[in-house]
């Protein structure tokens, strides 16, 4: 697995503190993008939570997600939350270890109460003993809510920096584009009463040691979920239902619990999401096609890295972009003079580098920064840089709809029916396109669309 080592330096640690008047909650930023450039330590919020005690187990959740393997349990991740300030909320935003879960804590208007929230992105630091404090907030007594240091002038009179040195797997950042991709094809499956969703969710069993109890099906009936035996038209998948545990957090707190999926199909799993509506909040959980399946490997980005006219598109679509809320591909299509559908694939290669996450309860992206260079995720992506060099090989030779890789020792035939690549590849076989396209479909696009690639082409 490539690995990198991101340096997360925060003026001190974050904590939650004791006064006269409640507790004073202060969360610590590390380096980040804002509309001014980079920033050592961004000021995103200061002011107090309508719902303190709610937002507390929400931000654990987010953490618990964070510290998490749900496959292959070996040593705990460690990744401090990611934080978005978007204008009139906050996003705290986390993966597990093992990639396969995305948490997302938005914290809406009306769940803060102070000075206009800020614009940006960074990480937040989330310690053990802000943790157990955390965990102890029992009372709805007033919360002071600080992200980012209070004066900038005074921060070198604090101590030495705090700073963490954080594994990240590149496949991490993969993640935030494939949950981007998957969650855009999600659908509002069923909606259930506070009652009705603590019931559901506290019914699913919590398990030990690895997730690997396979996919289930779930299926809205009146205002309830009930299991079902097959993926019949409105199924939701649940793969992996312990991996929902994170959701506990805030059960007692919920007003409603919101299920997302795509269209069935063919009954094969896949990703779903679960959404917990809170005061003045909500907290989603998006789970990975199967347990033992991180986000990273499911190849719906290959598609829009593999062209050159995607590339250009970004470029225009990412100076458009303002940190809003909300991002309406249509308004970015009036206003960049592209295509709808061009604005989309400029927006899916935009998520390859954390600049785009999709929020499902708004049907809309919105606007991110994480500190990685754009062509990371391509340089990292192995069925990408295979199809690159094949198509700079020259091994790509066209003939109508039909065409032929050269790989290796073989030769593979591609072709195209209805506006879908099939290839006689293994991969093809096992995943039916589920997976995103093979090296050898993804080299064929790339030769069609007149990619720029090393070499030439037959």
């Amino acid at each position: 697995m490539t690995r990198s080592v991101q340096a997360l330096a925060y003026a001190r640690p974050s904590a939650l503190e004791s006064s006269q008047v409640g507790a004073a909650l202060g969360l610590e930023t590390a380096g980040g993008l804002t509309p001014r450039g980079a920033e050592a330590h961004p000021r995103f919020f200061a002011g107090f939570l309508s719902a303190p005690r709610i937002a507390a187990r929400g931000l654990l959740a987010v953490a618990d997600v964070a510290a998490a393997r749900y496959y292959q349990r070996t040593l705990a991740a460690s990744l401090d939350p990611v934080v978005t300030g978007n204008g009139d909320r906050l996003r705290f935003e986390s993966f597990s270890g093992c990639c396969g879960v995305y948490a997302r804590l938005d914290v809406l208007q009306e769940g803060l109460d102070g000075e206009r929230t800020g614009h940006g992105t960074t990480n937040v630091d989330v310690n053990n003993p802000l943790r157990d404090a955390l965990s102890r907030i029992t009372a709805d007594d007033p919360l002071h809510l600080r992200v980012g240091p209070e004066e900038l002038a005074v921060t070198t009179l604090d101590g030495p920096v705090v700073e963490k040195k954080v594994p990240l797997p590149d496949r991490w950042l993969r993640g935030f584009a494939e949950a981007q991709v998957a969650s855009a094809g999600f659908d509002l499956r069923a909606e259930l009463s506070a009652a009705r969703a603590v019931a559901f969710l506290r019914s699913l069993p919590r398990g030990s040691g690895n997730a690997a109890r396979g996919a289930q099906w779930v299926v809205a009936s009146g205002s309830a979920l009930r299991p079902t035996t097959r993926p019949v038209p409105g199924a939701v998948c649940l793969p992996g239902p312990e991996r929902l545990v994170a959701l506990q957090r805030v059960l007692r707190h919920a007003t409603a619990l919101r299920v997302y999926g795509p269209p069935v199909v063919d009954g094969a799993p896949v990703a779903s999401a679960w959404e917990v509506v809170l005061p003045g909040m909500r907290l989603t959980l998006t789970l990975s096609p199967d347990a033992a399946r991180g986000f990273s490997g499911e190849g719906g980005v290959l598609e829009a890295l593999a062209t050159d006219e995607a590339a250009a598109d970004a470029e225009l679509v990412s100076v458009l972009l303002a940190w809003e809320p909300t991002i309406e591909p249509a308004t970015l299509a009036e206003r960049s003079g592209l295509s709808v559908e061009r604005v989309r694939a400029a927006l899916t290669r935009l998520g390859t580098a954390g600049r785009v996450g999709y929020d499902l309860a708004d049907v809309a992206y919105f606007h991110r920064e994480l500190p990685y260079d754009a062509d990371r995720a391509e340089r990292h992506n192995p069925r990408l840089v295979a199809a690159r060099e094949l198509a700079g090989a020259g091994a790509v030779s066209l003939d109508g709809a039909l065409a032929s890789v050269a790989s290796g020792d073989r030769r593979y035939q591609v072709r195209e029916s209805e506006g879908r690549l099939t290839c006689t590849c293994q991969w093809w076989a096992d995943y039916r396109g589920k997976r995103g396209p093979c090296k050898h479909a993804l080299a064929v696009t790339m030769v069609r669309r007149g990619a720029t690639v090393a070499g030439g082409v037959r």
